[in-house]
């Protein structure tokens, strides 16, 4: 069965991700470092991590497996998430898969470097309406793909 886990640090989604999981019957995990509020609903389960950095991540790494969902901006949280079959979304509603989470990787390195050589590098653009949209439909689009069994190549033996 296929699960949501929300990385809810500065998440603008929170209640989209409430209302897709509603309408599917999936279970949602919303993953942070202190107490947020929650609509009441047995779909949607609060997990409070220590206070640290990446202890939300690395429950989320762990704790979801192939065909789940894992909601974050956070690139190498997707990483470690792609790498073991879960499905990978940002909260603007862009995918991270297999085939581009090695240029977000990439691209988060170099800003990381710029930034830490002194120079100043742009800020990512307000969350918008169109943000939200697209989100939407990624997401309910993830949800159907998860939910359909993966057909495993047959090997068939020797003639």
């Amino acid at each position: 069965m296929t699960r949501i886990f929300i990385d809810s640090d500065a998440c603008p989604v929170k209640d989209e991700i409430y209302r897709v999981a509603g309408r599917y019957g999936l279970h949602v995990f919303v993953v942070a470092n202190r107490m947020i509020a929650l609509p009441d609903s047995p779909l949607i389960e609060r997990v409070v991590v220590d206070a640290g950095p990446d202890l939300a991540d690395d429950w989320i790494a762990e704790h979801s497996v192939e065909n789940d969902i894992v909601i974050t901006a956070d690139i190498p949280l997707a990483a470690r998430c792609v790498e073991k079959g879960v499905h990978v979304l940002e909260p603007k509603g862009r995918v991270l898969d297999g085939d581009a989470i090695g240029m977000a990787l990439a691209m988060r390195n170099l800003m990381t470097d710029l930034r830490s050589a002194g120079m100043m590098t742009p800020g990512g653009a307000s969350f918008g309406k169109a943000d939200r949209s697209r989100f939407l439909s990624a997401l309910d689009t993830l949800v159907n793909k998860a939910r359909k069994p993966r057909l495993r190549p047959m090997i068939l033996p020797p003639a």
